[in-house]
């Protein structure tokens, strides 16, 4: 099998305008993914090409050529001379595999989807590993789905990617033009939101999220904007020691979706996974 051994090549720079530019994801509608974990927990149909290096082809060729399309097909499968793919990857010790996915799109009806939603609505958040970590974490919380507004960094972000460690599969989630509408027509099909602000009268942990609920987190630095903030019905806190003022906007979002797990898992509350199976 042949192998690219020019970063010069046409397939490598555009390997490398996916990795770099948002618009150019969005154009073709992909994105990349990175890592032997990530390649096997993909769907098949979600993957469009596979690219290796040279050393991981040697040693373990054989995952790749077994690997299907959704069609049935065999994928399109690409070998990088070392030097090539170190050139391509996003991370500092790569592990010779790279896949280009096809996105999944999302409704409002497949974020809000059961009897008692469960929803993370997310303010101009921008650190990619914070986004990853809150995907991750909502998929083992039972989150029902996650809305953000157009300004939070883009989730198809190679770091952002890394960070979901495969939650990018299976947690539905959307973007929407206007997070203000976003939240009232939650609120309109009766989902209560809550927002983490540090002008919150109770504490998280004295609120009951057994019903269908959302929270609302705001931006790592400024926290919420005041649209957003003032169309919550209820303001909570995480209560502090010592000098700290608020937790990472991750952590924060971590201890709410946790707490909400908890009192459904107490009360058997039904909580699905973001393919609607029942956990």
């Amino acid at each position: 099998m042949d192998k690219i051994t020019s970063t010069s090549n046409a397939k490598v720079k555009r390997l490398v305008n996916l990795k770099k530019k948002r618009k150019a994801r969005d154009e073709e509608k992909v994105f990349l993914v990175e890592g032997i974990r990530m390649f096997r927990e993909a769907p098949p149909e979600m993957i469009k090409e596979v690219y290796v290096s040279e050393s991981f082809y040697k040693k373990d060729g054989g995952a790749v050529r077994r690997f299907p399309d959704g069609g049935g097909k065999q994928a399109v499968v690409e070998i990088l001379s070392d030097t090539v793919f170190d050139y391509v990857s996003d991370t500092k010790t790569p592990q010779g595999i790279l896949c280009v996915a096809k996105r999944r799109e999302y409704g409002p009806e497949e974020v809000a989807h059961g009897e008692f939603p469960h929803i993370i609505v997310l303010d101009r958040l921008q650190d990619p590993g914070n986004l990853g970590t809150i995907f991750r974490t909502a998929e083992g919380a039972g989150v029902t789905g996650i809305i953000m507004g157009q300004e939070c960094v883009d989730i198809y972000n190679p770091k952002t990617i890394r960070s979901t460690m495969g939650s990018i599969y299976r947690m539905p989630f959307c973007y929407t033009e206007n997070l203000a509408d976003a939240v009232r027509a939650l609120k309109a099909r009766g989902i209560r939101t809550y927002a983490a602000h540090l002008d919150g009268k109770c504490d998280y942990d004295e609120e009951d999220y057994r019903g269908a609920c959302s929270f609302l987190i705001g931006n790592e630095g400024n926290g919420l904007t005041k649209e957003i903030a003032e169309l919550a019905d209820t303001y909570i806190k995480i209560p502090m020691k010592g000098q700290v003022e608020s937790l990472n906007a991750a952590v924060a979002a971590s201890v709410l979706m946790f707490e909400a797990a908890r009192q459904r898992r107490r009360d058997g509350v039904r909580i699905f996974d973001g393919a609607g199976r029942r956990r």
